[in-house]
Protein backbone atom coordinates (compact mmCIF):
# COMPACT_ATOMS: atom_id res chain seq x y z
CA UNK A 1 0.00 0.00 0.00
CA UNK A 2 0.90 3.81 -0.64
CA UNK A 3 0.69 5.92 2.18
CA UNK A 4 0.93 9.33 1.93
CA UNK A 5 2.54 11.14 5.06
CA UNK A 6 1.98 14.52 6.67
CA UNK A 7 4.22 15.68 9.37
CA UNK A 8 3.39 18.57 12.14
CA UNK A 9 4.96 21.45 13.34
CA UNK A 10 2.86 24.06 15.45
CA UNK A 11 -0.23 22.88 12.90
CA UNK A 12 1.74 23.23 9.82
CA UNK A 13 2.92 20.86 7.28
CA UNK A 14 6.55 20.54 7.09
CA UNK A 15 9.35 18.49 5.86
CA UNK A 16 12.55 17.85 7.81
CA UNK A 17 15.90 17.35 5.90
CA UNK A 18 17.22 14.20 7.63
CA UNK A 19 15.65 15.07 10.49
CA UNK A 20 16.99 18.10 11.88
CA UNK A 21 14.33 20.49 12.82
CA UNK A 22 16.20 23.74 11.76
CA UNK A 23 16.64 22.04 8.68
CA UNK A 24 12.35 22.44 7.94
CA UNK A 25 10.14 23.31 4.85
CA UNK A 26 7.03 24.53 5.40
CA UNK A 27 4.10 23.86 3.03
CA UNK A 28 1.49 26.50 2.39
CA UNK A 29 -1.80 24.76 2.90
CA UNK A 30 -3.18 23.20 5.96
CA UNK A 31 -2.78 19.57 7.21
CA UNK A 32 -6.97 18.55 6.31
CA UNK A 33 -6.31 20.23 2.57
CA UNK A 34 -3.44 17.90 1.78
CA UNK A 35 -4.74 14.68 3.79
CA UNK A 36 -8.27 15.18 1.65
CA UNK A 37 -6.46 15.57 -1.30
CA UNK A 38 -5.13 12.31 -0.95
CA UNK A 39 -8.36 10.71 0.07
CA UNK A 40 -10.06 11.64 -3.10
CA UNK A 41 -6.94 10.41 -4.93
CA UNK A 42 -7.63 7.38 -3.39
CA UNK A 43 -5.57 7.00 -0.39
CA UNK A 44 -6.72 4.09 2.38
CA UNK A 45 -4.74 5.16 4.86
CA UNK A 46 -2.98 8.61 5.93
CA UNK A 47 0.53 8.50 8.39
CA UNK A 48 0.86 11.65 10.23
CA UNK A 49 3.70 12.49 13.09
CA UNK A 50 3.36 15.45 15.43
CA UNK A 51 7.28 16.03 15.37
CA UNK A 52 6.51 18.65 18.18
CA UNK A 53 4.73 15.78 20.41
CA UNK A 54 7.77 13.38 19.32
CA UNK A 55 10.61 16.11 20.30
CA UNK A 56 8.83 17.29 23.54
CA UNK A 57 5.87 15.39 24.49
CA UNK A 58 4.72 17.99 26.99
CA UNK A 59 3.94 19.80 23.56
CA UNK A 60 1.74 17.60 21.76
CA UNK A 61 -0.63 18.98 19.49
CA UNK A 62 -4.15 17.52 20.67
CA UNK A 63 -6.81 20.31 19.39
CA UNK A 64 -4.65 19.43 16.10
CA UNK A 65 -5.37 15.93 16.27
CA UNK A 66 -9.14 16.46 17.17
CA UNK A 67 -9.61 18.36 14.47
CA UNK A 68 -8.24 15.73 11.75
CA UNK A 69 -9.68 12.84 13.32
CA UNK A 70 -12.77 14.08 13.31
CA UNK A 71 -13.47 15.23 10.26
CA UNK A 72 -11.02 11.64 8.54
CA UNK A 73 -13.38 8.74 8.15
CA UNK A 74 -10.78 6.81 6.76
CA UNK A 75 -7.90 4.90 8.76
CA UNK A 76 -4.53 6.88 10.24
CA UNK A 77 -1.79 5.50 11.96
CA UNK A 78 -0.31 8.48 14.09
CA UNK A 79 2.85 9.17 16.01
CA UNK A 80 4.92 11.55 17.78
CA UNK A 81 4.93 11.76 21.55
CA UNK A 82 2.83 8.65 22.59
CA UNK A 83 4.50 8.17 25.96
CA UNK A 84 1.56 6.76 28.41
CA UNK A 85 -1.57 4.80 28.32
CA UNK A 86 -3.91 7.90 28.17
CA UNK A 87 -2.13 8.93 24.77
CA UNK A 88 -3.60 6.02 23.07
CA UNK A 89 -6.60 5.63 24.90
CA UNK A 90 -7.05 9.62 23.81
CA UNK A 91 -6.41 8.81 19.77
CA UNK A 92 -8.16 5.57 19.79
CA UNK A 93 -11.32 7.11 21.70
CA UNK A 94 -11.03 9.65 18.33
CA UNK A 95 -10.46 6.80 15.87
CA UNK A 96 -10.85 3.58 16.87
CA UNK A 97 -10.19 2.07 13.27
CA UNK A 98 -6.43 3.74 13.19
CA UNK A 99 -2.92 2.46 14.23
CA UNK A 100 -0.74 4.08 16.75
CA UNK A 101 3.20 4.39 16.37
CA UNK A 102 5.43 4.02 18.82
CA UNK A 103 8.70 5.41 18.33
CA UNK A 104 11.01 6.50 21.30
CA UNK A 105 9.14 4.18 24.28
CA UNK A 106 9.64 1.13 22.44
CA UNK A 107 13.85 1.75 23.26
CA UNK A 108 12.86 3.48 26.46
CA UNK A 109 9.99 1.80 28.55
CA UNK A 110 10.20 -1.78 26.48
CA UNK A 111 7.82 -3.05 29.70
CA UNK A 112 5.46 -0.26 28.83
CA UNK A 113 4.87 -1.42 25.30
CA UNK A 114 5.31 -4.96 26.17
CA UNK A 115 1.34 -4.01 28.69
CA UNK A 116 0.52 -2.29 25.47
CA UNK A 117 0.84 -5.18 23.06
CA UNK A 118 -1.26 -7.42 25.60
CA UNK A 119 -3.91 -4.57 26.14
CA UNK A 120 -4.49 -3.16 22.40
CA UNK A 121 -3.15 -5.94 20.41
CA UNK A 122 -0.12 -6.11 18.10
CA UNK A 123 -1.95 -5.66 15.07
CA UNK A 124 -3.48 -1.68 16.62
CA UNK A 125 0.91 -0.88 17.31
CA UNK A 126 3.70 -0.03 14.72
CA UNK A 127 6.77 0.31 16.09
CA UNK A 128 8.80 2.67 14.68
CA UNK A 129 12.77 1.98 14.77
CA UNK A 130 14.44 5.24 12.91
CA UNK A 131 18.11 4.31 12.12
CA UNK A 132 21.70 5.36 11.04
CA UNK A 133 24.08 3.06 10.04
CA UNK A 134 27.43 3.13 11.34
CA UNK A 135 30.87 2.62 10.29
CA UNK A 136 30.33 -0.96 11.43
CA UNK A 137 26.94 -1.34 9.80
CA UNK A 138 25.53 -1.26 12.26
CA UNK A 139 21.89 -0.14 12.24
CA UNK A 140 21.65 2.81 15.37
CA UNK A 141 18.31 3.75 16.29
CA UNK A 142 17.79 7.49 16.79
CA UNK A 143 15.06 8.71 19.52
CA UNK A 144 13.11 11.60 20.74
CA UNK A 145 12.11 13.00 17.13
CA UNK A 146 15.61 11.47 15.62
CA UNK A 147 17.58 13.82 18.43
CA UNK A 148 19.25 11.37 20.17
CA UNK A 149 21.60 8.27 19.21
CA UNK A 150 19.93 5.12 21.72
CA UNK A 151 23.04 2.82 21.34
CA UNK A 152 20.65 0.05 20.35
CA UNK A 153 21.09 -1.86 17.62
CA UNK A 154 17.74 -2.90 15.17
CA UNK A 155 18.38 -6.19 15.52
CA UNK A 156 18.46 -6.23 19.45
CA UNK A 157 15.27 -4.51 19.40
CA UNK A 158 13.58 -6.91 17.16
CA UNK A 159 13.84 -10.16 18.56
CA UNK A 160 12.64 -8.46 21.99
CA UNK A 161 9.51 -7.58 20.45
CA UNK A 162 8.97 -10.33 18.19
CA UNK A 163 9.16 -12.48 21.06
CA UNK A 164 5.82 -10.67 22.70
CA UNK A 165 4.49 -11.00 19.08
CA UNK A 166 5.57 -7.76 16.63
CA UNK A 167 3.82 -7.77 13.78
CA UNK A 168 4.40 -4.00 12.17
CA UNK A 169 7.45 -2.15 12.17
CA UNK A 170 8.39 1.10 10.14
CA UNK A 171 11.99 1.46 9.49
CA UNK A 172 13.32 4.91 8.26
CA UNK A 173 17.14 5.64 7.21
CA UNK A 174 17.19 9.13 8.53
CA UNK A 175 19.92 9.68 6.27
CA UNK A 176 17.96 9.86 3.40
CA UNK A 177 15.03 11.13 4.76
CA UNK A 178 13.92 14.15 2.99
CA UNK A 179 16.39 14.28 0.71
CA UNK A 180 14.78 12.43 -2.42
CA UNK A 181 18.13 10.88 -3.03
CA UNK A 182 16.86 7.28 -3.41
CA UNK A 183 15.48 5.10 -0.42
CA UNK A 184 18.15 2.62 1.19
CA UNK A 185 17.01 -0.61 -0.66
CA UNK A 186 20.08 -2.64 0.58
CA UNK A 187 17.74 -1.79 4.10
CA UNK A 188 15.06 -3.45 2.77
CA UNK A 189 16.09 -6.19 0.99
CA UNK A 190 18.24 -7.65 4.37
CA UNK A 191 15.74 -6.73 7.17
CA UNK A 192 12.71 -8.26 4.99
CA UNK A 193 14.69 -11.37 4.67
CA UNK A 194 16.00 -11.65 8.08
CA UNK A 195 12.31 -11.18 9.46
CA UNK A 196 9.96 -12.89 6.78
CA UNK A 197 6.99 -12.93 9.14
CA UNK A 198 7.20 -8.46 10.09
CA UNK A 199 5.36 -6.29 7.82
CA UNK A 200 7.74 -3.90 7.07
CA UNK A 201 7.13 0.40 5.91
CA UNK A 202 9.98 1.38 4.46
CA UNK A 203 10.41 5.60 4.28
CA UNK A 204 12.62 8.12 3.53
CA UNK A 205 14.19 9.38 -0.10
CA UNK A 206 11.29 8.34 -2.23
CA UNK A 207 11.58 11.06 -5.40
CA UNK A 208 10.74 8.47 -8.29
CA UNK A 209 8.34 5.91 -9.58
CA UNK A 210 11.25 3.78 -10.07
CA UNK A 211 12.16 4.16 -6.25
CA UNK A 212 8.61 2.77 -5.77
CA UNK A 213 8.78 -0.20 -7.56
CA UNK A 214 12.06 -1.17 -6.53
CA UNK A 215 10.76 -0.65 -2.86
CA UNK A 216 7.82 -2.93 -3.99
CA UNK A 217 10.74 -5.81 -5.05
CA UNK A 218 12.42 -5.58 -1.90
CA UNK A 219 9.27 -7.19 0.11
CA UNK A 220 8.16 -4.29 2.34
CA UNK A 221 4.36 -4.37 3.16
CA UNK A 222 3.67 -0.57 2.61
CA UNK A 223 6.29 2.55 1.28
CA UNK A 224 5.69 5.98 3.06
CA UNK A 225 5.65 9.02 0.75
CA UNK A 226 5.60 12.56 2.10
CA UNK A 227 8.18 15.01 0.11
CA UNK A 228 7.57 13.56 -3.18
CA UNK A 229 4.03 14.24 -3.06
CA UNK A 230 4.04 17.55 -1.17
CA UNK A 231 6.51 18.74 -4.39
CA UNK A 232 4.83 16.64 -7.30
CA UNK A 233 7.44 14.70 -8.22
CA UNK A 234 4.33 12.25 -9.17
CA UNK A 235 0.78 11.55 -8.19
CA UNK A 236 -0.79 9.90 -5.61
CA UNK A 237 -2.76 7.79 -8.39
CA UNK A 238 0.36 7.10 -10.06
CA UNK A 239 2.17 5.90 -7.08
CA UNK A 240 -0.61 3.48 -6.31
CA UNK A 241 -0.71 2.19 -10.42
CA UNK A 242 2.94 1.44 -9.92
Amino acid sequence: MIIPAIDLINGKVVRLLKGKFDSKHEYFFNPLFYINHYINNGAKKIHIVDLDGAKNPKKKQISLFKNILSNIKIPLQIGGGIREQKDIDFLFNLSSISQIIIGSSAIQNFRKVKKWFKIYSPDKIILAFDIKIDVNKQKIIFINGWQNNSDVNLELIMKKFINIGLKNVLCTDISRDGTMLGPNIDLYNDITKKYPNISFQASGGIHSLNDINNLKHSGVKDIIIGKAFLENKFTFKEANSC
